[in-house]
C-alpha cells in the first residue's frame, strides 16, 4: 500500500491527555481527503499474575463507556519514560504491587484508524506489595481473577475493552 502524504495539518484541540488535528492528505490515485487524528502518547498495559495463578485486574468507571469496566492495569507513558519503567509505575499505582519479573509480550496500535496511541504489553510476575499513590482522578478496585476464568469473562462480556482483551490473550498464549 502507498502512503498518504500530508498536504496540510490543522490542530483543532490540545488537552491534557489528547490532541486533535485534521490532516489533508494526497491520495495514491489522485485527489485529496481529510483524516481526523486523535494524538495520544504511547501507553502500557500489564497482566500481573500472582503466585496463585490469579490475574490482578482493576475495576473502574469509564466515562466514555458510561459504565464500570473490568480491565488489565494500564496507563500512559510520562515524557521520556521507557515502557518498562511506565509498566512498573502503573502496576504500583493501580494495584499496589511491583513485579520482580516483567516480560514484554509485544505491542499494538489501539485504534489505528484515527489515533496515534501505541500500547506496549507486559506480563508481570513475582509480585510483591509496593504501593505508589494512585492518580488523583482515579478510583480503582483491584479484582483478583483466576487465569483460567479469563476466556469465559471475555466471551461473556465481563471484560469488554480491547486493550485488556488483547493483553490477556497474549498472556494466555504464554501460559498455554
Amino acid at each position: 500500500m502507498q502512503e498518504e502524504p500530508t498536504v496540510e495539518s490543522r490542530r483543532i484541540y490540545r488537552g491534557r491527555v489528547i490532541g486533535v488535528r485534521v490532516d489533508t492528505v494526497r491520495l495514491p490515485k489522485g485527489g485529496t481527503s481529510l483524516r481526523e487524528i486523535v494524538e495520544h502518547g504511547h501507553a502500557v498495559v500489564i497482566v500481573p499474575v500472582d503466585p496463585m495463578g490469579r490475574v490482578l485486574l482493576v475495576r473502574q468507571y469509564r466515562k466514555a463507556a458510561g459504565k464500570t469496566l473490568l480491565e488489565a492495569p494500564a496507563g500512559g507513558l510520562d515524557e521520556g519514560e521507557a515502557p518498562e519503567e511506565g509498566a512498573l509505575r502503573e502496576l504500583q499505582e493501580e494495584t499496589g504491587f511491583i513485579a520482580g519479573k516483567l516480560q514484554p509480550m509485544g505491542g499494538f496500535w489501539t485504534t489505528p484508524g484515527f489515533c496515534t496511541e501505541y500500547m506496549h504489553a507486559y506480563l508481570a510476575s513475582e509480585l510483591r506489595r509496593s504501593a505508589l499513590a494512585p492518580d488523583e482522578d482515579e478510583s480503582i478496585e483491584v479484582v483478583p481473577v483466576p487465569l483460567t476464568q479469563v476466556p469465559d469473562l471475555i466471551r461473556s462480556g465481563g471484560i469488554e475493552d480491547a486493550k485488556s482483551i488483547a493483553a490477556l490473550l497474549m498472556a494466555l498464549h504464554i501460559f498455554n
